[in-house]
């Protein structure tokens, strides 16, 4: 196939000089605008047309009108087509619709009786009409491959593999979800290179591969009730808004009455700078019967935990911080520096999932100083990607404890498990399946 370009002032323009070069023969491949108008400047646009020429006829010696001839028809004039990327879709219901055709034509055919041969079936048996689909889903299929050719060669990594069409799915959807670049190369090129050969030739074996792979590389802390006679104590630490308080009422009501055994929990609050936030958990610990402390200065925090040793779960709220206010980092580590109890402390950074990866790494990165021990990731019905989700997780190697999948306590929220994070990341957020 032979690719043309021709630009105009308008689309129509454009279309003129393709139809005066080729005439009806082309096929539409893509119109795009190359140039916006300006002042003192015009837009500029530009049309794709894509040309079926007769390999036999050597390029150099084929005159204008030997061209011409050796094109191939299309069904429809050039001014009347789609361009070929919108008609993707078309293409692929026109395949399946194909298939279903041949199975029907399969039922109730019967080669035995229609030849009258006893002989096992072959192609030069099939019915006509079996062999015209068969061979129409041949060239349907090698035109789907154009396409996805086509967004693979312009969307690909640089890697010095060739890569298969079936990847271009794949790819787009990792891209799509906010995955960093650089960790979605690395996962094409260790793919490139473990996958067996058989598996590469299908984008559904491909898809499955990637799922088996993505969930391998994802961490999870699994949800384990502190033994007899010891507690667990958790911090939650993390930015302005992204829902501390609110997961530490969930987890709270978890541990309280949704688990099989009933465990006493016990609140801490270190965020005096918001009143409301306080005053949010305290009407949070009147409803469900827990004990509740509040910690003004970090030397009053061991005070604090001692005063609630009669309970499984401690669970530890904070001031909320931007990752850029040290001053209030500062005051949790001096928290955590005062305890002087024989407590174990988790400090869990609560993340919100509706911002790009490159945020996330640096509210990480700033957070870290806290010997952060898992992540917990909120808002994920709020947001359409998830990659960057996998790419901080992958990244830092913390295993991720909770995802709070809504605003509603106790129930919007689930035990963070990697099958459902790749489900999210490849078809998105699904309430069902959390």
């Amino acid at each position: 196939m032979k690719i043309l370009t021709f630009t105009g002032r308008t689309p129509s323009e454009a279309l003129k000089k393709a139809k005066l070069e080729v005439g009806d023969s082309g096929m539409l491949i893509e119109t795009r605008e190359i140039q916006k108008k300006a002042l003192g400047r015009e837009a500029l646009y530009e049309i794709v047309i894509g040309i079926e020429t007769d390999t036999h006829t050597p390029p150099k010696t084929q005159t204008s009108s030997a061209m011409h001839s050796s094109y191939s028809k299309v069904n429809k004039p050039l001014n009347k087509q789609k361009p070929i990327t919108r008609e993707s879709e078309d293409v692929l219901y026109d395949i399946s619709n194909a298939a279903r055709q041949i199975s029907k034509i399969a039922d109730v055919t019967d080669p035995h009786y229609e030849f009258g041969n006893t002989q096992p079936q072959n192609n030069a048996f099939e019915p006509k009409e079996l062999k015209e689909i068969k061979s129409e889903i041949l060239k349907l299929g090698d035109k789907v491959k154009l396409i996805q050719n086509m967004f693979w060669n312009e969307k690909s990594p640089d890697l010095q593999s060739v890569i298969p069409p079936e990847f271009a799915e794949i790819y787009r959807l990792a891209s799509q979800s906010g995955m960093n670049k650089e960790h979605l190369e690395g996962i094409m090129r260790i793919t490139l290179e473990h996958m067996p050969a058989k598996m590469k030739e299908n984008s559904s074996t491909v898809k499955r591969y990637f799922q088996t792979l993505l969930r391998k590389m994802i961490t999870v802390r699994m949800e384990n009730s502190p033994s007899a006679g010891s507690k667990k104590v958790m911090m939650l630490v993390g930015p302005t808004g992204v829902g501390k308080t609110t997961s530490i009422a969930k987890l709270a009501a978890r541990y309280s009455f949704l688990m099989q055994k009933k465990h006493k929990v016990g609140l801490v609050v270190l965020d005096t700078y918001r009143i409301g936030a306080v005053e949010q958990l305290m009407q949070y610990a009147r409803m469900m019967k827990l004990g509740i402390e509040i910690v003004v200065d970090p030397p009053e925090f061991a005070g604090a935990l001692n005063s609630l040793k009669y309970c499984d779960y401690i669970l530890v709220d904070t001031m909320g911080s931007s990752p850029y206010d040290k001053n209030k980092i500062e005051k949790i580590y001096e928290c955590l520096s005062a305890n002087e109890n024989e407590y174990n402390i988790d400090v869990v950074l609560v993340l919100p999932s509706s911002i790009k990866y490159e945020d996330l790494k640096l509210t990480y990165d700033n957070f870290s100083s806290l010997n952060i021990d898992t992540m917990m990731f909120t808002k994920l019905d709020e947001t359409m990607g998830f990659g960057n989700i996998f790419s901080l997780a992958y990244e830092t190697k913390k295993p991720i404890s909770y995802f709070s999948v809504g605003q509603e306590v106790p129930e919007d929220l689930v035990c963070a498990s990697s099958d459902f994070l790749v489900e999210c990341l490849l078809h998105g957020f699904n309430r069902s399946k959390a």
